[in-house]
């Protein structure tokens, strides 16, 4: 899970910059950020950071419980 974490939030921020570097080169002029593969790019950080934060969300409870049956508390 932790992979995941990890890949989706690299993911983002690569298209944060392949985003700053398009509309440094002049990719955005014409409306170019709606044709290609520009739409996936820039919609990509608004699906996968909230992922990846329910996902560390996720890790967080599973290795809390994962560590108090290993010391012998009950979760209850």
């Amino acid at each position: 899970m932790a992979y995941m974490i990890a890949a989706l939030v690299l993911l983002s921020l690569a298209s944060f910059v392949a985003v700053i570097i398009g509309t440094s080169v002049g990719a955005g002029e014409n409306d170019g950020f709606s044709q290609g593969a520009w739409p996936s790019i820039i919609m990509l950080p608004l699906f996968a950071l909230p992922v990846a934060m329910i996902l560390t969300i996720a890790l967080l409870i599973v290795s809390t419980v994962k560590r108090s049956k290993r010391n012998g508390n009950p979760a209850n």
